[in-house]
């Protein structure tokens, strides 16, 4: 692969103590390497197009940030061997950090086409970018409760709760309910009572773990449930 050579100002600039140098330099060597780094991603190692764009870029943005470039010892290696062994290293790298979520806990997916069908269903997108992510953040609290509460119930118990709870349409009374799963009334009502008393205590795990200190997850549990814990 034929890397343009590199001018050993250009890559001294790149310890400068001033940031304009360092910033002038480092706009010039990447003029000089983005694209043979690109291309170089896209045929000899066979990644998709936005693959090989994310890649490059944040490469280059890593190096610029870290200073990785200006450790270059020119005793070892030219600098375009130099450069594309960093870059080797740091795209697999981040393949092995990728892997590592996905298998990460309990190996979970990320559904981002649940996501975007959320995203299609919405009609309030009021407020500032800050209160929107807030209102995802609660949603998705509870919507993490609601799946940790119908792995550890019982699905009879769970199926009432869904019902009387989460059904928006539907608005059954505990009398409805009993008719519909052929329960008396009294049973709808403590085990209703029992699995309400499951999920708040749920909804504070959860809370616990999404807050990174006691007066955070105090306040949440008082703005999310009103009351003080």
């Amino acid at each position: 692969m034929a890397f343009p050579t590199t001018r050993r100002s250009i890559v001294l600039a790149l310890s400068s103590d001033d940031f304009a140098e360092r910033t002038r330099a480092f706009d010039v060597l990447v003029a000089l390497y983005w694209k043979p780094l690109y291309k170089y991603l896209r045929v000899a190692r066979g990644r998709a197009e936005v693959d090989a764009e994310d890649l490059t870029q944040s490469f280059l943005a890593n190096a610029f940030e870290r200073g990785t470039l200006a450790s270059y010892d020119p005793e070892k290696a030219s600098f375009r061997t130099f450069i594309r062994t960093l870059f080797d290293r740091y795209v697999a790298n981040e393949v092995k950090a990728r892997m590592r979520l996905k298998r990460g806990g309990a190996a979970r997916h990320l559904d981002f086409l649940t996501a975007e069908a959320e995203i299609d269903r919405e009609h309030d997108r009021s407020g500032t970018p800050e209160d929107y992510f807030q209102r995802e953040w609660v949603r998705n609290v509870f919507t993490v409760a609601v799946d940790r509460l119908r792995e550890s119930s019982h699905a009879g118990d769970f199926a009432l709760f869904e019902a009387y709870d989460l059904d928006d349409i539907a608005a059954m009374s505990y009398r409805d309910l009993a008719a519909r799963f052929e329960l008396p009334e009294t049973t709808v009502t403590n085990r209703l009572a029992a699995i309400r008393k499951q999920f708040r205590a749920i909804v504070l795990d959860v809370l616990r773990d999404a807050t990174a200190s006691d007066h955070e997850y105090r306040t949440e549990v008082r703005a999310l449930l009103g009351v003080d814990v």
